[in-house]
């Protein structure tokens, strides 16, 4: 009886701290702590002018000093960009679904949309601006235009790459070139299409400052804009560092729409 009372009243031996922690979840905050510290230091050791490299500590200085003007513009930014993106996100899906309905629309479309994707989109934005004036416009257009292509390629490639033995086969069942779209291609071309979201999403955002530093009276793009013309590095900086949260954010959104919706696609080994 009395070994009985002691097991209860023993406490249970718990695991240490560090067994506890989840190290794949801490590690981007850890990485990016580390990355800003040896940052600091090096600015710190090395001396050098916050005109060439400001440190850390200067940037969330300006981020708190000029907190208001970077809300707002980083409220416009994600604004055009998400606009520039839902645009790309139906009519790249349309498209590559029509590209990758046949072989010769996929061998006659292709080349002319490689040859879209070479042309430069800063060399594109002053005709934007010809067209429709400075504003949100011109921005969401560029961002449209960057992030269109990736959406375009990765739903034509699922549906060109069905295996052949899988059509024959359904072929020979009766299936029509519609059944074998509907029931295997665009089911196959979905993981393609929810993984360039995530590629997608961050050039939107290159494409949306790219114009903003061109044609636009807001935006981040226009904020960094000014205060690199008034030498104004440290806030250059927080914009940069603004710019970068928001990718961060959507493309977490992105990811986690991918698994939501494709998670059948991807090896067991890899979702651990």
């Amino acid at each position: 009886m009395s070994a009985v009372v002691e097991d209860i009243q023993k406490p249970e031996r718990t695991k240490p701290l560090v067994a506890r922690i989840d190290w794949v979840r801490a590690s981007p905050w850890l990485y990016t702590i580390a990355l800003f510290a040896i940052w600091e230091a090096a600015v710190r050791v090395f001396d050098l002018p916050y005109t060439i490299l400001p440190a850390p500590s200067r940037i969330f200085a300006a981020f708190y000093q000029y907190w208001s003007p970077l809300w707002k513009n980083s409220l416009q930014t994600l604004y055009t960009t998400t606009l520039g993106f839902l645009m790309a996100v139906v009519g790249g899906l349309a498209l590559g679904l029509f590209i990758g309905w046949s072989k010769v629309i996929y061998a006659g479309l292709y080349p002319l949309m490689i040859g879209f994707n070479a042309v430069p989109k800063v060399a594109v934005v002053p005709i934007l601006v010809i067209w429709f004036g400075i504003g949100a416009v011109p921005a969401m257009l560029t961002a449209f235009l960057i992030s269109f292509f990736p959406i375009v390629v990765n739903v034509a490639t699922g549906l060109a790459t069905i295996e052949p033995e899988t059509e024959d086969v359904l072929r020979a069942l009766g299936a029509k070139k519609l059944d074998i779209m509907l029931k295997v291609g665009i089911p196959r071309s979905m993981p393609y299409f929810f993984g360039s979201l995530k590629v997608a999403i961050t050039l939107a955002f290159v494409g949306s400052v790219v114009s903003e530093t061109v044609a636009s009276n807001y935006g981040l793009g226009n904020l960094m804009s000014s205060a690199q013309s008034q030498f104004n590095v440290p806030l250059v900086f927080a914009g940069l560092l603004a710019l970068a949260v928001e990718g961060i954010v959507m493309y977490s959104i992105m990811a986690w729409v991918e698994k939501r919706m494709t998670g059948w696609a991807h090896r067991s080994s890899m979702s651990h």
